[in-house]
């Protein structure tokens, strides 16, 4: 009889999952042509959202799927499919990373990841928590923009009297900002006084992460009372204090503050490094945080898991042993 002994190095992996942003028309189809448990996190969605999305999401038209109430359950269930590929794949071993993490709407990602958060309350809370950014976009004349090249501290007396925020820290070189329009006008300009390397106007429909999503963040909480949370199998790294959430309280309190704080990834890169990590795992369509984690730390390994092909290379390359 032959027997063999997989010996999976996890020590040193953190699972990483992509915002807003990442989406493109044809995301997640091979992940449902290849492998039945991805189809059923694609039907089971569909079937809580009461429409097609995956219909969207493979076909589009682009201009649907990128409409918020479209493109964050969409990202969402994408990486959970990618996420549902490798498992399978690891399969019988079920191996926690060091950490979890995810960027804005990628915190619901890992909080589901992590068991924080069941597939079915978290597919219907990012649902929810679109329809209201939405919603309080319509109702607000925001935007955002990135600032390339100056530090926090500059960006900070941009910002000035709190009309415009720091939305993102996504590296120490590139902050996003957001606020009003007319304010944010005046910041842009200022930056490039101050001297930015650039200034990206950003193509998005409102002023997220500032306090113009008061309402939705109010709308969200209300959502968030009657909605199960748990304990977290690892840590999950909170997107506002760049430190580890390890308790259902502590998820649930930066849940109830998310929408109207700042996204300090940097911080959270920091963080999973101190805990160990060597390799980050970016979950789901894009590049995004995979691009922003090499700026932030050079030494780390970074892996990409968006299909198939991709999720199988990243099992092979981390067996470390195999005995027979």
């Amino acid at each position: 009889m032959v027997q063999t002994d997989l010996e999976l190095s996890y020590q040193g992996i953190a699972y990483i999952f992509p915002g807003q942003g990442a989406q493109f028309v044809g995301m997640g189809r091979e992940l449902y042509m290849e492998s039945a448990r991805a189809r059923e996190i694609f039907d089971q969605a569909d079937r809580a959202l009461s429409f097609s999305l995956s219909k969207i999401m493979f076909q589009g038209p682009e201009s649907e799927l990128e409409k918020t109430i479209n493109a964050q359950p969409a990202i969402l269930i994408a990486s959970l499919a990618a996420l549902a590929v490798l498992k399978e794949l690891l399969s019988p071993f079920d191996p926690n990373p060091v950490a979890y993490a995810g960027h804005s709407l990628g915190e619901y990602t890992a909080l589901i990841a992590s068991g924080a958060l069941s597939f079915a309350n978290g597919v219907l809370l990012v649902k929810e928590r679109a329809r209201l950014m939405q919603a309080a976009t319509e109702n607000n004349d925001g935007s955002m923009a990135a600032i390339i090249g100056l530090g926090r501290n500059a960006v900070a007396d941009i910002c000035g009297d709190g009309e415009v925020e720091m939305a993102n820290i996504n590296t120490a070189a590139q902050i996003v900002i957001s606020g009003g329009s007319e304010s944010l006008k005046t910041a842009v300009e200022l930056a490039r006084i101050k001297g930015a390397r650039k200034v990206i106007p950003l193509p998005v429909s409102g002023a997220f992460h500032s306090k113009l999503m008061s309402p939705a963040q109010k709308g969200l909480n209300a959502a968030l009372s009657s909605c199960q949370l748990d304990d977290p199998r690892s840590a999950v790294i909170g997107n506002l204090s760049g430190r580890p959430l390890n308790t259902e309280s502590e998820v649930r309190d930066e849940l109830e503050r998310q929408l109207c704080g700042c996204v300090d990834w940097e911080k959270s890169v920091e963080t999973m490094v101190g805990m160990g990590t060597n390799t980050f795992v970016e979950i789901g369509p894009g590049k995004v945080l995979t691009g922003l984690v090499k700026r932030i730390n050079k030494d780390v390994r970074l892996v990409n898991v968006s299909d198939s092909a991709s999720a199988r290379k990243f099992v092979e390359e981390n067996i470390t042993s195999i005995r027979i």
